[in-house]
């Protein structure tokens, strides 16, 4: 098949899925679910030839996987078929709807007025490496993972002129950091989301809970910085301080840096506190609620904006040029779908259960809340980003029965997450930092970041064993 018929065809049933997914959550129809799903099964196939059978190899290995599944349990393969391919049907939503977020954010020069309104709040180096663990959270909120190689380039931007290791350290472990955080809290990131939806946890307590961890591992990261930076030698405030009198130099006026700012901060707290409130007052999934108060929130804006003819040509440029080229995650989702659908109807989930219980046996110290963080390291470092390590540990753990509070058990793996994103050089936030600062995925991850984990680790399970003894 050749790509000019394979793209449109891709992003034909990536268009249709998703509006057909929204219909049938709200106007259930068996004829519209059949369409559903040979539109989930269309991403697949127009995947494979899209990316081809070796780029694609994680997700058709799922897919594949779940189909050997259905073909030896004793079951209807083709009703384990209709299973699989809806069982992602939230996510796949999600994720087409979640990227357009940025269409806002590109805007306005929103990272430049921060800077410039922010410069005498960020004056040392140990002050900027705050603001860019912290921002990092916010603008994950927004870009996700794109949120790095976004401000690596923006701060690379700022410090043009600091060149070496050191700098390279000083950056990218405080953009690392800053996104691996925000994995614990930022309710736009789909793996956080998704374990909430499953676990069936209170949001507002997930994401506080998040937010607290956050702000210990953000300070504990200000309070490495100088001991993990004294071999290099370097006076980082100097430098810094350097940079950002040549940047003030040629600011732009102050009004209109305050305006970007307020601007960019009633856009933050509309999101966030329109998806935070409505989940508190619509009885509807979080996975739908998300994706339809985003939209809304895109449309509302160039509307106030009077930019809607802007917003049309955008829409229309990003369905031409950008979604067949985002659908491999959709492809892992569909494929994850019918491997968890198999899964259930085997004893899988048992087996891992009863061999975290026979590990607790053994080490009667240790409680499953101890362990579950590395069933998502673990999974990470084979590859398997955190969205996809999320929807197969969630997957399972939805299954059975586990004595805690279902935002302890959130916490738990979302710490999983936020190591393998520190540690992982296989998965995409790594891998994207490598290619942004040319430092080896070993460097950026295990060398830059190893200990800090491990206090994270110490500090989070800290924190939920405590919670746990209380609760119990």
């Amino acid at each position: 098949m050749s790509k000019q018929f394979i793209s449109p065809a891709l992003v034909t049933c990536i268009i249709g899925f998703t509006i057909i997914h929204f219909i049938t959550y709200f106007f259930p129809a068996d004829l519209l679910l059949m369409v559903l799903i040979f539109f989930g099964f269309g991403i697949i196939l127009f995947g494979t030839f899209y990316y081809g059978p070796l780029h694609l190899k994680m997700p058709l290995g799922l897919f594949l996987t779940g189909v050997i599944i259905f073909l030896s349990v004793d079951t209807s393969f083709f009703a384990g078929m209709r299973e699989g391919l809806l069982q992602m049907r939230n996510m796949v939503g999600l994720l087409v709807v979640i990227p357009m977020v940025s269409w806002v954010l590109r805007e306005e020069a929103f990272l430049e007025s921060a800077i410039s309104y922010a410069h005498d709040f960020v004056d040392t180096s140990k002050k900027f490496y705050f603001g860019m663990v912290s921002f990092t959270q916010i603008i994950a909120y927004f870009l996700l993972f794109g949120a790095i190689p976004m401000l690596y380039q923006f701060v690379t931007m700022i410090l043009k002129d600091e060149k070496g290791e050191a700098w390279e350290r000083y950056k990218g472990t405080a953009i690392l950091r800053g996104f691996a955080l925000s994995v614990l809290w930022v309710v736009s990131i789909p793996s956080f989301a998704y374990v909430v939806e499953v676990m069936d946890a209170s949001l507002w307590k997930a994401i506080v809970q998040g937010l607290g961890v956050a702000v210990m591992g953000t300070i504990a990261a200000i309070l490495f910085f100088p001991v993990e930076n004294r071999k290099y030698h370097v006076n980082f405030t100097r430098g810094l301080q350097h940079e950002i009198d040549e940047i003030m130099q040629h600011t732009r006026n102050k009004r209109e840096t305050k305006r970007i700012v307020r601007e960019f901060i009633i856009l933050f707290i509309s999101l966030f506190g329109s998806i935070f409130i409505l989940s508190a007052f619509i009885d509807m999934e979080l996975l739908i609620l998300i994706p339809l108060t985003i939209f809304v929130w895109i449309l509302s804006y160039y509307i106030v904006k009077k930019r809607l003819y802007k917003l049309t040509h955008i829409a229309a440029l990003y369905i031409k040029e950008e979604m067949a080229s985002k659908s491999y995650q959709l492809c892992v989702m569909i494929g994850a779908g019918l491997l968890i659908a198999g899964l259930t109807k085997t004893g899988f989930a048992n087996w891992v259960v009863n061999s975290l219980y026979a590990l607790e046996a053994i080490a009667p110290f240790i409680n499953l809340l101890y362990l579950l963080p590395f069933m998502v390291i673990i999974l990470g470092f084979a590859g398997l980003g955190p969205l996809t390590v999320m929807v197969l540990v969630a997957g399972i753990l939805q299954t059975i029965h586990l004595p805690y509070p279902p935002e302890l058990i959130v916490l738990a793996v979302t710490l999983g997450s936020s190591i393998s994103i520190l540690l992982s050089p296989l998965i995409m936030p790594i891998i994207v930092l490598s290619d942004s600062n040319g430092l080896s995925g070993f460097k950026n991850g295990f060398q830059f970041n190893g200990v800090f984990a491990a206090v994270l680790y110490i500090l989070v399970m800290t924190y939920i064993q405590i919670m746990a003894y209380v609760a119990g």
